[in-house]
């Protein structure tokens, strides 16, 4: 019988980072169990999530709000441009309300770095905060799917060679994955605008130019051109960058015949990735979207156990089992 990964019990989940390697292990093999059918926790009560989203999103919003509907929680809606944040109500006074209405679970986005440390360390909110992206800080679901789909991929990280390629500076997702990656043993490396890197890159990887890359690498992760982010001093041609840094079809022709293709979406068309590629058969941009659905039912789960909110019978079916 194979055996069912026991229920974490997280406070929140605020970074990857925070986990040890075997905790984000068992979220990954536990995501994949629910992918397979695998009964997910039954919640012994109601349980509330409200997903406070203040930066534009398709797939964390949505992928967040199926997860919490396939685990039985209630979502309250909250919908920004008509709550009090208009009359300049603060996100710790929105999270606080929320709290005090009940609401166990708070999915947030926000574009300040590390918005959540003062509302994990406050004693008067009582939900669960969840980080679903914070400025150009952390994305620790999407790194979680990520870890996920090149783990279904290659069944390890040791060894493995993985390249992030694209805006470096500006992307939470190359700053989480890069962490774990190395982390989790893979060999990570740069490519991308020389003025979206710096310094802080080099403790995890190399960088190197892409023509040097895509034919050694196992993975290529490519990144969005976040226009919304970029200084005035930042610019890089758009009409060049698809040449000059991103995957082609030529580019990808030299990739080895067993190596994926990566991008957290959305994709600019024919800029990071020549719009062909999207959806070839080495691309997994398309399981990366599904997989977030699992990779977070399994992080509200953890959150689920943490709040002793697991019906006890339920538990001892998901703990149990032999390999």
């Amino acid at each position: 019988m194979e055996k069912i990964y026991a229920s974490m019990a997280l406070d929140h989940f605020i970074s990857v980072e925070a986990l040890t390697n075997e905790e984000v292990l068992t979220l990954i093999k536990r995501a994949s169990q629910l992918k397979k059918g695998i009964l997910p926790t039954q919640i012994k009560e109601p349980l509330y999530a409200v997903n406070l989203f203040f930066e534009n999103s398709t797939r964390t919003h949505k992928s967040f709000e199926m997860a919490e509907k396939k685990l039985g929680i209630e979502i309250i809606d909250f919908e920004p441009s008509t709550s009090s944040i208009k009359k300049g109500e603060s996100l710790y006074d929105t999270v606080l309300t929320m709290s005090a209405l009940g609401t166990d679970i708070a999915v947030i986005r926000d574009s300040k770095e590390a918005f959540y440390t003062e509302l994990i360390e406050s004693s008067s909110i009582k939900c669960a905060i969840i980080n679903g992206g914070d400025g150009t800080g952390q994305h620790p679901s999407q790194c979680l799917l990520d870890l996920m789909t090149i783990y279904e991929e290659y069944g390890h990280f040791d060894g493995l060679k993985i390249a992030i390629v694209g805006d470096l500076k500006h992307s939470r997702v190359a700053k989480s994955n890069m962490t774990m990656l190395k982390r989790l043993g893979a060999e990570v490396f740069f490519s991308g605008p020389d003025q979206w890197i710096d310094g802080s890159f080099s403790e995890y990887g190399n960088y190197l130019a892409i023509d040097d890359l895509v034919s050694e690498v196992d993975v290529v992760m490519l990144l969005r051109v976040q226009h919304e982010r970029h200084e005035t001093h930042e610019t890089v041609s758009i009409e060049t960058y698809l040449d000059n840094y991103g995957l082609n079809e030529t580019r990808e022709k030299k990739m080895k015949p067993a190596a994926i293709i990566m991008h957290p979406a959305p994709v600019n068309r024919d800029v990071e990735l020549e719009s062909s590629l999207v959806e070839c058969d080495r691309s997994r941009i398309v399981t990366q979207m599904s997989n977030g659905v699992y990779a977070r039912m399994a992080i509200l789960e953890a959150i689920i156990a943490g709040r002793n909110k697991v019906d006890k019978q339920a538990d001892d079916i998901f703990t149990s089992g032999d390999e």
